[in-house]
């Protein structure tokens, strides 16, 4: 039998903390309570695409691009024309309308070829943001910078970059070693912290993060919207967090941990949310 990664070790030392147990726990409740509401008995498609609708809006509304949860799904369901001369605000829009579209395509890609599922985010996610098309779905070369998240610090990279990333893949195909929560949240971070693409890494990193808590089976209806939880406080919020992950030690990343908890929680109760307006006949 092969010894466990040293990296799932690590975070199923994290995990056990009582305060991270907590919020796993509390976790599981929730997603549990939503699994069994009434509307998700036959209409489960019908929910898992509102959730792709409010978990697109606010990857976008995370990166900066404002807009509204009805234009977002007039676009995905082909009601509203894209621009096709589009501005920077809609360029992030349309990839995380894709990035998120994507996810539900993913399957088991996201925890067997890590790196084919994060290439086919980075793809889609990514298109109308690059420079070059050859910079789509390949991490970052020599001399290649990344711009984003420049309040966590300089973006690694060659060796750094090449064993940041690979620790990365190792985490997401060990996904089933340590509890979801602590898993989808740390990857969330790392790509963030890591940067391994040109550009679009925070689309990436939350479609992944939605792609990983469907698979390990957190959430398997994919009606929770985890996009929606982390801008519940706002965007400063979310990017404090990720600067204690980055920048406070063990302490940051228990803040880290609990900022996804609360996120994951409240993207459950919007999830409950959409299944009332199923049941109710008001979506849309």
């Amino acid at each position: 039998m092969a010894n466990p990664s040293p990296l799932l070790t690590a975070l199923t030392t994290i995990a056990d903390l009582p305060e991270v147990s907590a919020a796993s726990e509390h976790v599981r409740e929730v997603c549990t309570q939503l699994r069994w509401h009434e509307a998700l008995r036959r209409r489960i498609p019908e929910a898992a695409a509102e959730s792709r609708v409010r978990g697109a809006w606010a990857s976008a509304e995370l990166d900066g691009a404002r807009s509204t949860a009805s234009i977002v799904r007039d676009l995905m369901r082909g009601a509203r024309e894209r621009n096709p001369e589009p501005d920077p605000a809609e360029r992030v829009i349309h990839g995380a309308i894709s990035a998120t579209s994507e996810t539900e395509h993913l399957g088991q890609l996201v925890t067997r070829s890590p790196g084919q599922a994060l290439a086919r985010l980075h793809t889609v996610a990514a298109a109308q943001l690059v420079d070059d098309a050859d910079q789509l779905g390949r991490p970052r070369r020599g001399g290649e910078g990344c711009e984003e998240f420049a309040d966590l610090g300089v973006a690694p990279t060659g060796l750094e970059l090449r064993d940041r990333l690979n620790g990365i893949i190792e985490l997401m195909q060990g996904a089933s070693g340590a509890p979801a929560l602590v898993v989808a949240s740390v990857v969330h971070a790392e790509i963030a912290t890591v940067r391994p693409f040109v550009v679009g890494n925070g689309l990436v990193a939350r479609a992944v993060e939605r792609a990983l808590i469907a698979e390990t089976g957190l959430d398997p209806t994919r009606v929770a919207v985890p996009e929606a939880g982390h801008g519940h406080e706002g965007g400063p919020a979310y990017l404090g967090s990720l600067n204690g992950y980055v920048h406070g030690g063990q302490p940051g990343l228990v803040l880290w941990l609990q900022h996804c908890g609360d996120s994951l929680v409240a993207g459950a109760e919007e999830g409950w949310r959409i299944a009332d307006s199923v049941r109710a006949g008001r979506i849309g």
